[in-house]
């Protein structure tokens, strides 16, 4: 069940919701289980459709991820992850220490969050940027589908990253805290 959207209350206040609001939502059929969403402070924000190019780089990145991962690290593709009471993302990629495992995903278990954006572009540049280092996510990759560019954010320092770099298309980008992870886009379909 799709809920149609409304903007006719922009500047006034809403209500603030909960992860389990949200939960007990869509167990109680208000919100579908196959509607895209995340919740940002609070207020439910719907997910733009994935294009086949955001699906192509997905694939392509994931077979990569998996291969060249450690045995004590793991990944996992399109997980929520629970960032507080009333925060939920979903990251297109979350690597993590085996050892504290996927029900443990925090804040400080994620070593690497990737974001694959096409129509998303500015909201993942921006505000969801904005959103993992508030969080104090270390590491967050932005790719844009459309060039293959990334902007990596480093080292996050009241709400904002301290280091954001940009790589061009067909240049290695290594993660800081996953040594020998070396991703080159140059490949991609």
């Amino acid at each position: 069940m799709n809920v149609p959207l409304t903007h006719a209350a922009e500047g006034l206040e809403r209500r603030a919701f909960t992860v389990r609001d949200v939960i007990r939502m869509v167990e109680m059929g208000v919100l579908g289980r196959d509607e895209r969403f995340e919740l940002i402070g609070g207020e439910i924000v719907p997910m733009s459709p994935k294009g086949i190019r955001h699906e192509t780089i997905k694939q392509w990145l994931n077979e990569k991820l998996v291969r060249q991962l450690p045995d004590n690290l793991q990944t996992i593709p399109e997980t929520t992850f629970y960032l507080s009471e009333d925060t939920f993302i979903e990251p297109d990629f979350v690597i993590y220490p085996r050892e504290s495992g996927l029900k443990n995903l925090s804040p400080g278990t994620c070593l690497l969050a990737i974001e694959i954006a096409d129509s998303s572009l500015h909201y993942d540049l921006g505000r969801k940027a904005e959103l993992y280092a508030e969080f104090g996510i270390d590491e967050v990759w932005v790719i844009n589908a459309a060039t293959l560019e990334t902007r990596i954010h480093r080292a996050p320092d009241n709400g904002r990253y301290a280091s954001v770099t940009d790589i061009a298309r067909g240049a290695s980008m290594e993660t800081a805290r996953v040594p020998g992870l070396v991703v080159t886009l140059k490949d991609v379909a």
